[in-house]
């Protein structure tokens, strides 16, 4: 066999083994504004949903607690996850219109959260990063609709 036979088409799922799953819960769901798709007190993995997705699937953020085995035969941990510097993510990215992220800059501030604004001006990107209560960074994403390939 010398072709795949298949292409990707889009990321289905980013899961996250939380250190503090009920504060993780209020920040993607109070902070980022994610809308829950099931009941955050079982206590074990709560989904929330990013956009409607590709072929069916809904694009989620699956938030586990990090002593819980999941899908694919991931093994549940005994510790708590290394964060930061310290994990193989680097950060996550969430894409938003560019006239809403002066809105995600006040938003922000008013909740007095640490933030950074940077440009990706090979792409025509501006990200605006925050940290998660685990300590991952997030991103809000968006292209400059005036960008332009020089």
């Amino acid at each position: 066999m010398t072709e795949r036979g298949f292409e990707v088409r889009a990321l289905g799922e980013i899961a996250i083994r939380c250190i503090d799953l009920d504060a993780m819960i209020a920040f993607y769901r109070d902070v980022i504004g994610l809308e829950l798709m099931n009941d955050p007190d079982n206590g074990r993995i709560v989904f929330f949903r990013i956009a409607k997705g590709f072929g069916g699937h809904t694009a989620v953020l699956a938030l586990f607690r990090h002593d819980i085995e999941g899908a694919g035969r991931t093994r549940a941990a005994d510790f708590p996850p290394a964060t930061g510097a310290g994990s193989s993510l680097h950060h996550i990215a969430l894409s938003l219109p560019w006239r809403e992220q002066d809105a995600v800059i006040a938003w922000y501030e008013h909740l007095g959260l640490d933030y950074n604004v940077e440009t990706f001006d090979w792409v025509g990107w501006r990200g605006v990063f925050t940290f998660d209560p685990d300590g991952n960074t997030v991103e809000l994403v968006a292209k400059d609709p005036d960008w332009a390939v020089s």
